[in-house]
């Protein structure tokens, strides 16, 4: 390599390093008791039907965006909500819902998602829909996704926002979970809401 082209490189690295924390740091909250962007009701497809945010009134949920064929992050992410789930108790899981929300419309079926999230933990569901709708989606949640660069067209990866959100019983953003959470720390989290 040139020493020309180290600057260049270095350049490069540092851009990517930026635009890949867009994918994975919070917002921060900017004002008052609830997080801005206002997210608010949506409807999806499950694989029992349409599915709306709505439905859930009452339940603290915790809203994710990911796809099926994600290798890592989404995996550890949906574990730890799961892994939370199960040190809840019988009555405070009646109060608990997971939504994922695929960001990958064109691979991932209705019958993929189902059997994804389900192996998570049953008290988790797996939504999609058009581009078009999940894209208004994810802009009133300030998610980013986008089809990675140099992958295939068969079996390209999809960078996304990866931190979990966390909903009180009103469908109100109240915390944001980096996708790595200590499970102790989403518990506490979660039964917080539960209890106001």
């Amino acid at each position: 390599m040139s020493k020309a082209l180290i600057p260049l490189s270095i350049i490069a690295l540092v851009l990517g390093l930026v635009i890949g924390n867009s994918f994975f740091e919070p917002p921060k909250p900017k004002s008052g008791e609830y997080i801005d962007p206002p997210g608010g009701d949506f409807t999806l497809q499950s694989i029992n039907g349409d599915v709306s945010l709505s439905d859930y009134k009452g339940k603290v949920t915790l809203l994710y965006f990911g796809y099926t064929f994600c290798p890592d992050v989404c995996p550890t992410s949906l574990s730890r909500i799961g892994a939370a789930f199960k040190k809840l108790n019988e009555e405070e899981l009646k109060s608990v819902q997971g939504i994922m929300i695929s960001v990958d419309p064109d691979r991932d079926t209705l019958q993929k998602l189902a059997d994804y999230t389900k192996y998570f933990h049953p008290q988790m569901v797996g939504i999609t829909g058009t581009k078009e709708k999940i894209d208004e989606i994810a802009e009133r949640y300030d998610v980013k996704y986008r089809k990675a660069e140099g992958t295939t067209a068969a079996s390209y990866l999809v960078d996304h926002t990866a931190y979990i959100f966390v909903l009180d019983k009103t469908g109100k953003i109240r915390e944001y979970l980096p996708h790595a959470v200590e499970v102790d720390r989403a518990v506490e989290v979660i039964r917080k809401l539960i209890n106001e």
